[in-house]
Formats: structure tokens, C-alpha cells, sequence
């Protein structure tokens, strides 16, 4: 039988342009694979950090959709705005904006998390004026701020943010929702850390964050997902490998090297196989990590090499007709790679789809150094 259209959607990228940020959307077939369906405005300017390459960002979640909520949202970080969209679950390629963009409250916003619900969704911002801010989501009017949940991160930075070093990377909540969490690269050899402010029942934050650094020789926190069940968070480290923080006692954090990385910096979690998958924009590679029960962490399989010099960086995984599919943007190859997760240590790529050709052709401006985000919708 051939592949078929179902209803899950991946949201491969937000262009970044600095004229017009646009989402393209695409859906994702019974095996996996996608189709490019169709690009819409995402209500504000993109920006790129100073320094050279993709990651224009230096950020996981510049794209984030919830499942719960069916919204979707994305920064503008040249324009300092954050937009909400509704997602159709009959057609989710079919998103529509919902009220207006609002101010981020700082500069160059970066990451966005929704809560469990999708009732609430905070945003990381990484220029001059840098720290967090939360907003209620409202289906009909939109997006509004938080009392007491905007709260700086103090980082002397530049608008646009200048990186990757020292920068902000990435937001997220605690498994439970009761702390908001952000990640700042270290300066070498100063390391980095993760920022944590408890999340009160109204959904405003504690005054100032706690402040995690990681273990011994961890150093540039970038992503962080949740360990399933522990309280924990695996961190991507550009300058080592990954990081394990241990919410509960910061002793039992660790640090794992990955031979000849360059610069890990994604990650996300395979429901399926149980494992976390981390992309490497300098080896073009996906790494394989599984952390066990006493939150010791182990590579399973260090290499799924994509097309090399692609500069493999932002990732997420949908689960399609039971099968977990792992979806790389890959900027430097105009390209999604597709991986199927079928069981630990046995990822295999099926796919990549071409971004640029049916872009170029439908008039959509594309650089590879601007693109970021990869977030996908499960209704």
C-alpha cells in the first residue's frame, strides 16, 4: 500500500528572514516521510545572531506547537514579537493566526515553551535585554502577559545576541510544571548554567531563578529534555558532549564526553525506544544516548551520519502508526532528514525532503543561515 496523509503535522522551520519570518508547514505521511504544504506569515522580521553560519538563533524551540492547546507558536526575533496560531486537527497544515503578535518584553527572543495544557506559554529572550516572560493562551483573542513573570537573566549580551558563547539556548518546564527552566552557555573556560524559577498556581514565577551549574567539565548548555520520571534534565553541551542535572541534588549531575563531537547541540526523546537523540551541526551527525535508572548516561550508537557539511541542528520525534520518526533540519542541504526509530541502536534514515526547490519555486526567500525550528503537532 502507499503512503498515506494522516493527521500529524511537522513544522519543519521558520525561515528567519530579517524582510518576513515565515512557518513552512508540512504533513506527514503513514511511513514518516513529508510533504511540503504550504507557508504562512509568521507576523513578524527574523534576525541572526553575530557570528557566522546556520543557528542563527543559538536556540532549541524558536517553534513549538502543543498538542493539548492545538496552538502553535514561534518568535520573531527581529522584531521582538511573539505570534499564536491555531492549529485545524482535521487539517493541521491549516494554521491560523490568532489576535496579535505581542512584544516579548525583551530582545531577540529565541525558545518558547508551552506548559502541559497548553494554557500558558513563556519565552526566552537572549539580546541586550534578556531574560523571561509568560503569557496566557486564549484561543479566540490570543496571547497575554503574565502578572509577575517577567524576569531578567542579567547576561551582558548584544541585540542581536553575539554566540554562540554566553548566550541563552533554551526553555522549558520541569516534568511536573511547577519550575520553568532556561540554559545559558558557558564562556570557556567559564561554564554555563541552567536558570530555574518556581512556577506558582497563577502562573507567575519566583523574583529571581536558582542557579544549576553543571558537573565537572561541563561547560555550554544548550538543549534540555526531560528524563522521563526522575526530575532530571539531559543537556546538550556544545563543548563536551552532554549534561545530566539532577533537579533534586545536584551531586549526582554528570557530564559525558562524546569523542569528536564539534558542537552537540539538540536533542529530543524517543518514547519508543526510550533513548535521546542529539544533533551535531559540525560532524553532521545523530547521537544516541540512553540514561538509566540511576541517571547514569551511556552512548548506544555515537554516529547516524547524515549528508555531510549539512550542519544538522534543531530535531523532534512524532510517533506515526506506532513508529517513531526523528525529523533533522539540516540548513546547510536545504533539507529535513528523516530517521525511523524502529528499536535502541538502530535509527536508520528513510528520507530527507528538499525545502529549497519548492520554496524557490512558490517566490520564498530561503537562506540556510537563517533557517531554525523543528516542532511537530500530534493531534
Amino acid at each position: 500500500m502507499p503512503p498515506y496523509r494522516i493527521k500529524l503535522t511537522s513544522y519543519p522551520v521558520i525561515t528567519n528572514e530579517p524582510d518576513e519570518n515565515m512557518i513552512i508547514a508540512a504533513s506527514i505521511n503513514s511511513d514518516g516521510t513529508l510533504n511540503l504544504d504550504r507557508a504562512v506569515a509568521a507576523g513578524g522580521r527574523g534576525a541572526h545572531g553575530i557570528a557566522d553560519g546556520p543557528d542563527a538563533l543559538f536556540s532549541q524551540g524558536a517553534i513549538k506547537a502543543s498538542a493539548k492547546g492545538k496552538v502553535l507558536a514561534t518568535v520573531n526575533a527581529g522584531s521582538n514579537t511573539v505570534s499564536l496560531f491555531s492549529i485545524d486537527s482535521k487539517t493541521p497544515t491549516n494554521i491560523n493566526q490568532i489576535g496579535d503578535v505581542v512584544s516579548s518584553e525583551g530582545e531577540f527572543p529565541m525558545s518558547l515553551a508551552f506548559n502541559t495544557d497548553g494554557s500558558r506559554l513563556c519565552v526566552l529572550n537572549g539580546g541586550a535585554v534578556n531574560g523571561v516572560i509568560c503569557y496566557t493562551v486564549d484561543k479566540k483573542t490570543g496571547l497575554t502577559a503574565l502578572p509577575n513573570s517577567l524576569r531578567p537573566l542579567r547576561l551582558n549580551q548584544t541585540t542581536p545576541a553575539t554566540g554562540p558563547a554566553g548566550t541563552a539556548s533554551h526553555i522549558i518546564f520541569s516534568e511536573d510544571g511547577k519550575q520553568l527552566i532556561a540554559s545559558v552557555k558557558g564562556v570557556p573556560p567559564t561554564p554555563g548554567f541552567l536558570a530555574v524559577w518556581d512556577v506558582k498556581d497563577d502562573g507567575s514565577l519566583s523574583p529571581d531563578f536558582k542557579k544549576i551549574a553543571p558537573a565537572k567539565d561541563g561547560l555550554l548548555p544548550f538543549s534540555m529534555t526531560v528524563i522521563p520520571g526522575k526530575n532530571a534534565i539531559l543537556a546538550t553541551d556544545a563543548g563536551l558532549g552532554f549534561d545530566i542535572f539532577d533537579l533534586k541534588d545536584n551531586n549526582k549531575s554528570s557530564a559525558i564526553a562524546i569523542d569528536g563531537q564539534i558542537a552537540t547541540c539538540w536533542s529530543s526523546f524517543s518514547k519508543k525506544t526510550g533513548n535521546f537523540y542529539l544533533t551535531d551541526i559540525g560532524t553532521a551527525t545523530v547521537t544516541e544516548v540512553h540514561v538509566d535508572d540511576n541517571l547514569k548516561g551511556s552512548i548506544v550508537q555515537q554516529q547516524y551520519p547524515q549528508i555531510p557539511g549539512s550542519a544538522t541542528i534543531d530535531n523532534d520525534i512524532a510517533t506515526v502508526n506506532g513508529q517513531d520518526f526523528l525529523y533533522v533540519l539540516a540548513p546547510n542541504a536545504t533539507a529535513v532528514d528523516v530517521l525511523l526509530l524502529d528499536a535502541p541502536g538502530s535509527a536508520k534514515k528513510i528520507s530527507t525532503l528538499d525545502i529549497s526547490g519548492p520554496t524557490k519555486a512558490a517566490g520564498i526567500t530561503i537562506n540556510p543561515n537563517n533557517l531554525q525550528g523543528m516542532t511537530t503537532f500530534t493531534p
